[in-house]
């Protein structure tokens, strides 16, 4: 087992800052190479407390805009252009960067692609929800117009 610290949040696993043991394998082919772990040693727990800090910090001043960006994000309907077939089927799916991608191009901000969460493939033409985590205590659920491109 890898004692490892996070320096972002990893779905399942924890937020930046936190202290975790994972497999050798998780930690030396997945969260090391992609930047989202360093390994732990006895001064990087001073890092620990400057990434907690940090987070604690920012945390304390997103809470707000992540619920005004909740609020705005719940009161619109974002419309998704895709490609679909004579009978609405779409040639793909929709997926969750593409959900990132229409909420920034209607004008609602950006939200990671990570933290938008489909309930269901969407394969067909229709309207649909997602559901957007904005911070830790914060989401929101949008709602989806998928519409075929012209």
């Amino acid at each position: 087992m890898a004692k490892l610290i996070l320096t972002h949040e990893v779905t399942g696993l924890g937020a930046a800052g936190d202290v975790v043991e994972v497999k050798d394998g998780y930690a030396r082919n997945f969260l090391l190479p992609r930047g989202f772990a360093l390994t732990w040693t006895k001064g990087g727990e001073k890092q620990v407390e400057s990434i907690k800090a940090a987070r604690a910090a920012r945390a304390h001043a997103s809470v707000e805009a992540a619920q005004a960006q909740a609020q705005a994000l719940s009161s619109k309907k974002v419309k998704l252009e895709v490609k679909a077939g004579e009978s609405g089927r779409l040639f793909g799916t929709v997926k969750p960067a593409d959900v990132a991608a229409a909420v920034e191009a209607a004008g609602l901000g950006a939200i990671d692609k990570r933290n938008v969460e489909l309930p269901n493939h969407i394969k067909s033409v229709g309207s649909y929800t997602a559901n957007v985590r904005l911070h830790e205590d914060v989401s929101a659920v949008i709602d989806l117009e998928v519409v075929a491109a012209k």
